[in-house]
């Protein structure tokens, strides 16, 4: 793909993800993150008061990003990028990533996207922004 063939209004190729206890497990474990609503049911839900294990905010971004590279392929780098965590979201959930083109400006090569994840009642859970930057050739 190259900038020619990017138009305000595309948008990208969604993605569904349905994280389970070992996913959201090891994630955490990655980034040391021992907090227990993430990993023990029983304290989420009897202590914390939550229906069920929460899924990593971080991974949410992370799924983001990864919407945005992959649309990119090869043909563009990723230069900002800015996501917030609005509403929790739960193991058992699935979850749908995606997002669009908001502003294309051909002399500099740059794309500005509007991103979300969704949950299944289609409420934006985690909105995000992105600027990518295609090679122009100069």
């Amino acid at each position: 793909m190259s900038l020619v063939d990017v138009s305000v209004g595309q948008t990208l190729p969604e993605r569904e993800y349905t994280p389970d206890n070992i996913q959201l497990f090891f994630y955490n474990a990655v980034l040391w993150n021992a907090h227990r609503i993430h990993y023990d049911l029983p304290y989420a839900t009897d202590v914390e008061g939550y229906p069920g294990l929460v899924i990593a905010g971080p991974l949410l971004g992370d799924w983001l990003t990864q919407c945005v590279l992959e649309w990119l392929d090869a043909d563009g780098a990723l230069v900002r990028f800015e996501y917030s965590n609005r509403l929790a979201s739960y193991i058992g959930e699935t979850l749908t990533v995606g997002g669009s083109v908001t502003a294309v400006d051909t002399a500099t090569g740059e794309v500005e996207l509007d991103l979300a994840v969704r949950n299944e009642a289609e409420e934006i859970i985690t909105p995000g922004t992105a600027r990518v930057r295609f090679d122009t050739g100069r």
